[in-house]
């Protein structure tokens, strides 16, 4: 399996500290509705900060995926390991995909969409840009060529 760059680990935490900080403002200002102090919206940002820590070292570990010959394998998971393989002939398009934090990190993902039901698609996330343009163009390719073995 090929692992992702290590810098999403950082792009993983940042999401997960954003979250605790909506989750202790929410918790700070329940706490000044209900006349207590509003640092009791510090603990569930400081849980979530020290949580995420362990979470995104295992996710981090455990993310990775193989261009095979006939499909894109992926396997990721923290509590529960998730292995998929997307045939090459359900390939609709392919997408590179950088938000504002992944282009401050230099980091990219390749969305894979897929013929079939809604949720069907799925993503490489933490490639560097130079990775991402690789896996894009080659997954682009070995979808056109896969065209032919349609049986449909």
């Amino acid at each position: 399996m090929n692992a992702l760059h290590p810098r999403v680990r950082l792009l993983w935490w940042l999401r997960l500290a954003v979250s605790g900080a909506v989750l202790g403002a929410v918790v700070a200002v329940a706490a000044v509705v209900l006349d207590r102090s509003p640092a009791f919206g510090a603990a569930p940002f400081a849980a979530v900060a020290v949580l995420a820590v362990p979470y995104v070292l295992i996710k981090y570990r455990r993310w990775g995926y193989r261009v095979e010959d006939d499909a894109l394998a992926l396997e990721r998971g923290v509590l529960t390991v998730v292995e998929s393989s997307v045939p090459y002939v359900r390939v609709q398009h392919v997408d590179t995909q950088r938000g504002p934090v992944e282009r401050l990190l230099g980091l990219s993902r390749v969305v894979v969409y897929t013929a079939g039901s809604r949720g069907a698609d799925v993503s490489v996330p933490g490639l560097d840009t130079e990775r991402a343009e690789e896996l894009h163009d080659r997954l682009r390719r070995l979808a056109v060529e896969s065209e032919p073995e349609d049986g449909v």
